[in-house]
């Protein structure tokens, strides 16, 4: 296959791929991350199904094969947990990733899943707008597609309100109204400067068993993943929801790490808006729309009502010391997501958005929003959720504003997103400055979303 690669005048990066060719590139990822049932996160740092990036995994999927991405969405809903929980993990026999199976330990957990091993916890709410997507791609291809598509939509819409469902009855402890995480990991941002503080109050035991982490060893660069002393809190809060067998009220309870978090409230709310529109659109049970449309609007108020007075950047909330976390990240401008901010507020977070501190800053490669303002006290351009850009979190922000019909805004997005992917290396996530791709390359999220920005622009 001739690759049509340029190389652009003051661009230290390698190569550049044409639209075509990047294309390409992002389909054979996915392809060849598809173990047969699953399309794994990464070649080699994970070899396992993750609940969220198998949603963005499905999206791209259905601009190849919408069978495929049906079987995507399919499998992972099978490890639901019979209370509604979507685990954040489905393991495959592959024995390459740390913390595995055997040490999440919930073969034996009374709500667990038959027949499938997975992770005691979960990840962000993204599902239901993965299937609506699927949807529309699906209705711009041929009428059997439109059916299989409608059909698929509307026999997996009871789990998805069951999975709604989970986190309204189990994570919304309190009154801020917040959907609550028991783990960083919950967050789909593990290491962030976000949980900073909360983490600071997790002190592992000595019981806590040992470990080998092999993270560490296939990226090769430790500075780039989370510390061992981080890592170690990660575990110990594993270790008490294994004490506590898994039980999620008990775990509410007790965990030593309790954190309202306003980036999956506002992912919660959107989607919720989501599930309304599928669900009426197939004539679901009148009792389950106006839940869902109730807890939209609770939830898109508690978002809301975390804006800081000052800033207006939407605040998480320590739930075990009461008070909010002022440490400003891309999760700040959680509002322009899902809404019901004030227009003065959102108003004021595109201005903050747009300036040199975010994605105008003017040494970045591309105008991509960064996981945290380079210029913020312990912004780190190379660490995972501490100052990187992630395309995923782009293509998020990008879908939500044309969404509320800022196209102009959306189409931006989308650019700065292909321009800072177009090297083909599909990277876990990127260096602001340089464009580096860091930690896994050939990531399927990622390619995944790089093919929806290129057909959606091909349309």
């Amino acid at each position: 296959m001739t690759v049509d690669v340029t190389r652009p005048p003051g661009d230290g990066r390698p190569v550049r791929y044409a639209r075509a060719a990047l294309a390409a590139r992002a389909a054979r990822v996915l392809r060849d991350n598809d173990t047969g049932s699953v399309i794994t996160a990464a070649p080699r740092l994970y070899p396992h199904m993750w609940s969220w990036d198998a949603a963005f995994i499905s999206i791209g999927l259905a601009r190849l094969d919408l069978p495929r991405a049906v079987t995507e969405l399919e499998t992972l809903f099978k490890a639901q947990w019979r209370n509604g929980m979507v685990p954040h993990i489905v393991f495959t026999d592959d024995d390459a990733y740390f913390p595995g199976p055997d040490r999440w330990g919930t073969d034996s957990a009374v709500d667990g899943p038959h027949g499938v091993r997975t992770s005691g916890i979960c990840q962000p709410p993204v599902h239901a707008i993965a299937v609506q997507r699927m949807l529309e791609i699906a209705r711009t291809s041929s009428p059997e597609e439109r059916g299989d598509a409608e059909r698929f939509a509307r026999s997996i819409w009871p789990a998805l309100y069951s999975w709604h469902r989970w986190l309204v009855e189990y994570r919304t402890p309190g009154s801020s109204g917040l959907v609550a995480i028991v783990h960083g990991w919950e967050s789909g941002m593990d290491n962030s400067p976000r949980w900073d503080v909360p983490y600071a109050a997790v002190n592992p035991g000595d019981e806590l068993p040992p470990y080998v982490r092999k993270d560490v060893r296939i990226v090769g660069d430790p500075s780039e993943r989370p510390t061992d002393k981080e890592y170690d809190r990660y575990l110990w809060l594993i270790e008490e929801m294994r004490r506590a067998g898994y039980d999620q009220r008990e775990i509410v309870r007790t965990s030593s790490f309790l954190v309202g978090d306003v980036f999956i409230t506002a992912l919660f709310a959107v989607s919720c808006d989501v599930l309304v529109e599928l669900g009426t659109e197939f004539g679901m049970p009148a009792d389950r729309l106006a839940d869902l449309a109730e807890w939209a609007a609770r939830a898109r108020a508690a978002v809301a009502g975390s804006c800081h007075s000052v800033s207006g950047m939407a605040r998480d909330r320590d739930l075990r010391a009461n008070r909010w976390l002022d440490t400003q990240t891309i999760a700040g401008f959680s509002p322009l997501l899902c809404g019901g901010a004030p227009d003065e507020v959102q108003l004021r977070l595109l201005s903050l958005l747009d300036s040199d501190r975010w994605c105008g800053h003017p040494d970045l490669l591309a105008p991509v929003p960064p996981s945290v303002s380079p210029m913020r006290p312990g912004f780190t351009p190379r660490q995972y959720w501490r100052g990187p850009q992630w395309p995923v979190v782009n293509w998020l922000f990008g879908w939500a504003f044309e969404r509320r019909g800022w196209y102009e805004r959306a189409r931006e997005l989308r650019a700065a997103g292909l321009r800072l992917t177009d090297d083909g290396a599909f990277g876990e996530y990127y260096e602001p400055f340089t464009g580096e791709p860091l930690g896994s390359t050939d990531q399927s999220w990622t390619a995944a979303v790089v093919l929806d920005w290129l057909c959606d622009d091909a349309d």
